[in-house]
């Protein structure tokens, strides 16, 4: 995740769960700026909507309409990464696959760092 100030944040796992939702949100907290609040649009995942997570202060969640993919913008992210970086391959490991991912997101997400992205 980039944010307007330069700074990202990002938890690479393969399992979607509960815990894996808690670190990613405490990650995610621990980089939001003293005094603001960061809004994390999310799909109706069961590991999203528990009510076994905290859900730090300085965080409110944005959750879709169910069966809603078309508006979630990170299903777009995944098809595009799938059609061009994961489809047809074998892969030597687990840790394979993360590290492909982490790459691979930290190089679309950079477009987020250009100037001209905060002139709108």
């Amino acid at each position: 995740m980039a944010n307007r100030y330069g700074g990202s944040s990002w938890v690479g796992r393969l399992r979607c769960n509960t815990q894996a939702m808690q670190w990613h949100l405490d990650e995610i907290s621990s980089q939001v700026t003293p005094g603001a609040l960061a809004v994390l649009m999310l799909d109706q995942a069961g590991w999203h909507t528990t009510g076994k997570l905290v859900i730090p202060p300085n965080i409110t969640l944005l959750p879709l309409p169910p069966r809603s993919p078309e508006l979630n913008p990170v299903e777009n992210i995944w098809q595009f990464m799938r059609d061009n970086w994961l489809s047809n391959r074998i892969f030597k490991s687990e840790d394979e696959i993360v590290a492909i991912c982490c790459e691979k997101l930290w190089k679309i997400m950079s477009i987020g760092h250009r100037k001209w992205v905060y002139g709108f």
